[in-house]
């Protein structure tokens, strides 16, 4: 059997959503895990395979992609967001952000397939200030590259009922009555994943989005501070939030790195703060101009 899409890191938050609005609208998707026990929930979609298959395997990329049917589409969401201090970046980030998407070109051009939509992330730059924007901008020029028929998308820090970023710091104001925060003026966009599926989704028919990269934000401009004064809230309790000097957060995040536990904040994390992580002053507001999304309010959450 082939497939209308292939969903490449479609277990994921974002994957999760994406893969059940393709079924709606009608797409058989491919759904390639690690670890088949991790993904049952998918089992409920009829539209959706699982198979078993290491995604950075070449010769199971190609594999892959040729049960997708002659027009069909490649979607890649994989990202990561911690890596171990190298030039230009670690290999964590080199295997995720960069090899992958070649390795996706690669097997697509084998199989004669042109739609390529890619999930990059705002602030993505081949010389920007963290290893994660570094990464994430040479992925982008692999894509640009390709000639294939791309769409890249950047979405600002993605939100939903199911996110680990909103979720985390809801879960640390149940605890601590004060969170002692690093870089508290940092500047986001937070976007709904409902917003950002939606937008690749409908990426697949819109011709005129080929050639295209999309900056992904929602309505509202807010500091780290109030994500987490917001998130506090969200989990029905209250924090205060202490700024800590940017030392100190530095400091923090090199302790976080080496903790036998998930890290909640790198060091990397903290470069990639020093950019706003907002719509460029002369973007194009893309969900609402292309797409004719109305952006969902992360305040959507307390509904």
């Amino acid at each position: 059997m082939k497939y209308d899409v292939l969903v490449i890191g479609g277990n994921g938050f974002v994957g999760s959503v994406l893969v059940r609005r393709l079924q709606r609208e009608g797409y058989s998707v491919l759904l390639p895990t690690r670890h088949l026990a991790a993904a049952r929930d998918f089992r409920l979609l009829p539209s959706v395979h699982l198979i078993q298959a290491d995604v950075n395997d070449q010769a199971t990329l190609n594999d892959l992609c040729s049960q997708v049917k002659p027009g069909g589409t490649v979607i890649n969401l994989v990202g990561v967001l911690h890596d171990r201090p190298a030039k230009p970046y670690g290999k964590v980030f080199e295997r995720a952000h960069v090899l992958l998407p070649t390795h996706c070109i690669a097997a697509m051009k084998a199989n004669g397939i042109k739609r390529y939509l890619h999930m990059s992330a705002l602030g993505a730059d081949s010389h920007g200030p963290s290893m994660y924007q570094r990464s994430k901008g040479d992925g982008e020029a692999a894509v640009r590259a390709s000639g294939l028929d791309w769409t890249i998308f950047r979405p600002s820090v993605i939100f939903g009922q199911e996110d680990q970023f909103i979720n985390l710091f809801a879960n640390l104001a149940k605890v601590f009555p004060v969170i002692p925060l690093a870089n508290s003026q940092a500047l986001f966009q937070p976007v709904s994943v409902n917003d950002v599926a939606a937008a690749f989704v409908a990426s697949i028919t819109m011709k005129q989005t080929i050639h295209q990269t999309y900056s992904l934000v929602g309505p509202e401009v807010l500091s780290m501070a109030e994500l987490v004064r917001f998130a506090a809230l969200k989990a029905q309790t209250t924090t205060r939030v202490i700024p800590m000097p940017a030392i100190v957060g530095y400091l923090q995040a090199l302790m976080f790195e080496f903790l036998p536990v998930p890290t909640l904040m790198s060091r990397d994390n903290i470069a990639s703060m020093q950019l706003p992580n907002v719509l460029p002053p002369t973007a194009a507001d893309d969900l609402i101009t292309t797409f004719g999304i109305s952006r969902q309010s992360i305040r959507s959450l307390l509904a």
